[in-house]
């Protein structure tokens, strides 16, 4: 059974396969479900930054008392578990991705005892807390490596890579090409140049120093041990590289990642691990684990890259094959799926003419792209069409695995190309029409709110749309309770394939003697589609949800409009 589900049908064979599905389907005895990533068998994860969500002070910077007031509307919306970014003290010139202080917190976003009253206020309503923990690198102000500038003989002079020579490839490797020049900079103080995988005031420590790894998983205990449950784990590649062995491609440590994730499950069994590592498919087991001992979560970039590109295209054809590229992971361990992050949409994965496509289509403008790879632009104003993008999000909470969504694209923001780099789409999230879009009082903000034209606050905001049945947030809110319904499935076996010359996806997991179908289309065209099997597939159906009315008929066609969506479920419960 498990054999014959994994193929991937063609259209001259789809009937069969799914006649044969749909006889084992009765036969069989309710699956066993996988192993649930923490123990939570419905996650969906928000993304936030606590500077820029509410503040509580009028002092222009979003605080752990404003978030606290906010988590009402986060457990209103679904979401259980909330990972912020970095709140640890350093002097900003990365968005806080530049620590002076690994144990600390930014003293304009709270005390401890906010943070511990937000943590406790959030395990009581049910919702976990992992942090953006940064341990590739330090601020170039962190007092370690101000010590390590000062004499050859310091121990954090160890903690650092430190060369006398300017290596060869210093001018390879770069995070940021096109913005950042080079990896080996020179310091004028320890008449040395130093790694720096980032920017120059980002210099990397050394995880071949046992100190280094000692020190990191300090860090990961002191904070489990505040109440944190997990951590996302910030550019786990560039931990663990050996940069003396190459700026380009370096040998990697992956029993480094033995000992820190050893160390958080030693504290926290039930651990949330999440990785950003945007690696190849053969690459994916080495950050994983054999069987799922070191991350147990890690991003799906590369289906987030073929997404955009099917979503240019029209067609989910591309995106279907990233889904089967990535579909292999241990138990215990799952694909984290998103639309938008903090940063660029990375499209270096994509070969050039996939990426001039996409860049045409939705980052058109210099002023859109960054890195040489990438489009530093929000979801609504790159998709444009409203319908685009709610199929967008119906797809996103109808996939397996778990899904990640940023603060502000339940509303559809939109973005601020006149600021620097990636901070275009991390501007205050918009609350309401009152002045400064009810995210503080104060004249003077961490970063202006956008103001002006369809993506203004006066225009857009969460109290607006909470008062329209049909607004995006609305609409992810119902796509959220729809997916916590059918929640066992996305932990199922699953298929997925094009119908319509590849307008529509069409995903169906199994479950007992039940099946879950959805179909998402990818065209700015209405399809009616007729699903392979359909006689079977639709006996007892069940409507879970629908975006602008999909039909089903009872000879098995489906009709969906324009980026239409719906899903159902078949069959009776065994």
């Amino acid at each position: 059974m498990k054999a014959i589900f994994r193929l991937a049908a063609t259209s001259s064979c789809g009937l069969l396969l799914y006649a044969i599905l749909a006889l084992g389907a009765c036969r069989q005895k309710p699956d066993r479900l996988p192993e649930a990533v923490g123990g939570l068998a419905d996650p969906v994860m928000y993304a936030l930054d606590v500077k820029t969500f509410q503040d509580s002070n009028g002092d222009g910077f979003g605080d752990f008392v404003g978030l606290t007031n906010r988590l009402g509307y986060l457990d209103s919306l679904g979401v259980n578990v909330i990972w912020l970014a970095p709140f640890q003290p350093g002097p900003g010139q990365d968005d806080g991705y530049d620590a002076t202080d690994f144990f600390g917190i930014d003293k304009r976003l709270g005390n401890r005892a906010a943070f511990r009253m937000f943590l406790e206020k959030a395990h009581n309503r049910g919702i976990r807390v992992i942090m953006d923990i940064v341990l590739n690198h330090t601020s170039i102000e962190h007092p370690w490596f101000k010590e390590a500038q000062q004499s050859r003989t310091s121990r954090f002079r160890k903690w650092y890579v430190f060369s006398k020579e300017r290596p060869d490839d210093a001018d390879e490797g770069m995070v940021f090409p096109g913005v950042q020049k080079e990896t080996w900079s020179f310091d004028s103080v320890s008449r040395e140049y130093y790694f720096h995988r980032f920017y120059k005031f980002q210099p990397d420590l050394d995880y071949e120093n046992p100190e280094v790894l000692e020190m990191a998983e300090k860090v990961i205990r002191y904070w489990l041990a505040q109440g944190l449950d997990g951590f996302r784990m910030d550019a786990v590649p560039f931990i663990i590289d050996v940069p003396r062995t190459g700026s380009a491609k370096p040998a990697h440590l992956f029993q480094i990642l033995d000992r820190l994730a050893g160390t958080a499950r030693a504290v926290k069994p039930d651990v949330l691990l999440l990785a950003e590592a945007n690696v190849t498919e053969e690459e994916n087991k080495d950050y994983f684990g054999e069987k799922g001992e070191r991350m147990n979560l890690m991003f799906n970039f590369y289906a987030n890259q073929y997404l955009f590109f099917a979503l240019s295209q029209g067609n989910a054809g591309p995106y279907v094959k990233a889904l089967e590229k990535f579909r292999e992971k241990p138990n215990g361990t799952e694909w984290a799926h998103f639309l938008r992050n903090h940063d660029e949409i990375d499209l270096d994965r994509l070969t050039d003419w996939e990426q001039d496509q996409v860049y045409k289509h939705f980052g058109p403008g210099k002023n859109m792209q960054l890195y040489d790879r990438g489009i530093r632009r929000r979801l609504a104003p790159m998709l444009g069409n409203p319908a685009r993008v709610a199929m967008a999000y119906s797809l996103l909470f109808s996939l397996p695995g778990v899904p990640v969504i940023r603060y502000g694209e339940e509303i559809g923001m939109g973005d601020d190309l006149s600021l620097k780099e990636r901070l275009s789409v991390r501007t205050p999230m918009q609350w309401n029409s009152s002045r400064q879009g009810g995210f503080s009082a104060a004249d003077s903000l961490v970063r202006p709110v956008i103001a002006q034209g369809p993506y203004g606050y006066r225009k857009l905001n969460v109290q607006q749309q909470l008062l329209l049945p049909n607004s995006l947030l609305n609409q992810v809110r119902t796509m959220i309770r729809s997916r916590k319904q059918v929640a066992g499935f996305f932990r199922q076996e699953w298929r997925a394939e094009t119908l319509a010359s590849g307008a529509v996806l069409m995903m169906r997991y199994l479950k007992g003697g039940q099946s879950l179908l959805t179909l998402h289309n990818f065209s700015d065209q209405p399809v009616e589609v007729r699903v392979p099997g359909s006689a079977s597939l639709f006996k007892d159906s069940k409507q879970i949800f629908s975006l602008a009315r999909a039909a089903i008929g009872t000879d098995g066609s489906v009709a969906l409009p324009a980026f239409g969506s719906v899903w159902y479920i078949s069959g009776k419960p065994q």
